[in-house]
């Protein structure tokens, strides 16, 4: 079983350790947690690309790459992440366990301190950020917000969101959007690196063989600048447990497409007041998260009406996207089919096999996670944010000891409120 031990550095900053000897690498994430917002998701998703580009000591990236290169080939590289309506920024770095290393040299300690310095002793002029470096990335980042619509897919579920949480930050891009990315200044992106090295909560997530009280002394020696304050209260994520509106929402966008997308999205509905999220995990494998599930063996495979067709769970919002690739001229009926299938779960149409397969799939990924450091990090900090008090093997357990009536009351509870459809021009 993973051990994790946790430690209070701060008022604001924690340190999470999970001790495995299995991987031939350490793993240090270090993140700054903010309410997500439409005025300044893009800075704070650009925050961290400049820090990145140099320090007070290593003022470039030329410099910053003997850096690493003396540190073993060690990574340090930015971390923009959205839990909910949550905006997670900072720093992910892996780097050489030290059993690897000749003679008693400690990289732990070497990473963990360039990391510290990147985060609190940037590149600056007159006491700004470098101008050339918000610039430059600036301009990767407006190339990337414009990058989405390449992908189809992806594009279609954040449109989704964007269109059914119009009215939630949920609907916000984790990047922000263009105009208001092209509007930053190395004046305003300074004012906002300064408030949130005053105020955000900080969480640091290390995964690796060496002993928790070693990382701890690493980490507060590196972070040893950060202000003591108390971090500011964030209002969280708002859990709506109904519908927008009584009526379906359709929201319709024309592309240079030769194939359609169709996105549902789903309120939790009341299972989200308690919410039991090996259940929520069960259910989705069940619905359409697995290759056994109903939506890839009924509405893809056996009846053929889509590419692909797929269901999501977002537990920080408590809502389901169920994603599709599908001809034009089969919309409707890809529609009724998807909404056909949850019904026969909410009617207990849940065969053994079916049953126990999605089980498997879920203690199968939850598993799996466990043998890959950064797939580890990403599952103890998503379960952080979530509030879960275990680690991926003891959620693993628990998945295996759901019921088919908690799957099906959980269906139940589930209430269709928006689809979006892309259509070709």
């Amino acid at each position: 079983m993973l051990k994790i031990q946790k430690f209070e550095l701060s008022k604001r900053v924690t340190l999470t350790c999970a001790a495995t000897d299995k991987f031939k690498t350490g793993v240090l994430s270090v993140n700054l947690i903010t309410q997500l917002s439409r005025e300044d998701a893009a800075k704070n998703a650009l925050l961290p690309k400049v820090l990145r580009r140099g320090t007070s000591t290593l003022p470039d990236m030329r410099s910053l790459s003997e850096a690493f290169d003396d540190l073993y080939g060690a990574r340090i590289v930015p971390l923009v992440r959205k839990k909910g309506e949550l905006q997670c920024i900072g720093f992910y770095s892996d780097f050489i366990d030290d059993d690897y290393v000749p003679g008693d040299e400690k990289v732990l300690e070497r990473v963990t301190a360039l990391l510290g310095e990147m985060l609190l002793s940037p590149a600056t002029s007159g006491g700004q950020l470098l101008g050339e470096y918000t610039d430059s990335e600036k301009r990767n980042l407006i190339d990337e917000i414009r990058a989405e619509i390449n992908n189809k897919r992806a594009y279609a579920q954040a449109a989704l969101w964007r269109n059914m949480c119009a009215d939630e930050a949920f609907g916000v891009n984790k990047l922000g959007d263009e105009k208001t990315a092209s509007a930053i200044t190395a004046h305003s992106l300074t004012a906002q690196y300064k408030k949130l090295i005053d105020t955000a909560k900080v969480e640091v997530f290390y995964i690796g063989s060496a002993a928790p009280e070693r990382v701890r002394d690493a980490v507060s020696s590196a972070l040893s600048t950060l202000p003591k304050t108390k971090a500011d209260d964030v209002a969280g994520t708002e859990i709506r447990i109904n519908p927008t509106s009584p009526e379906v929402r359709r929201f319709t966008e024309k592309l240079d497409v030769t194939q359609g997308k169709l996105s549902l999205g789903f309120r939790m509905g009341e299972t989200m007041r308690a919410p039991d999220y090996a259940a929520l995990a069960v259910f989705n494998a069940a619905f359409g998260n697995s290759v056994t599930s109903k939506l890839f063996l009924n509405v893809r495979e056996k009846l053929s009406l889509c590419y692909y067709a797929s269901s999501a769970i977002e537990k920080h919002k408590g809502v389901m996207i169920v994603s599709s690739g599908v001809e034009f001229a089969n919309f409707e009926r890809a529609y009724d089919e998807i909404l056909k299938n949850l019904d026969a779960i909410r009617a207990g149409d849940v065969s053994d096999w079916e049953f126990l397969s999605a089980k498997r799939a879920v203690t199968t990924f939850l598993l799996a996670q466990l043998d890959d450091p950064q797939g580890l990090e990403e599952a103890c900090f998503d379960q952080l944010i979530a509030g879960i008090p275990y680690t991926p093997d003891e959620y693993a357990t628990l998945a295996e000891a759901v019921s088919r009536e908690k799957i099906i009351e959980i269906a139940n509870s589930v209430k269709l409120d928006s689809a979006y459809f892309m259509e070709g021009k």
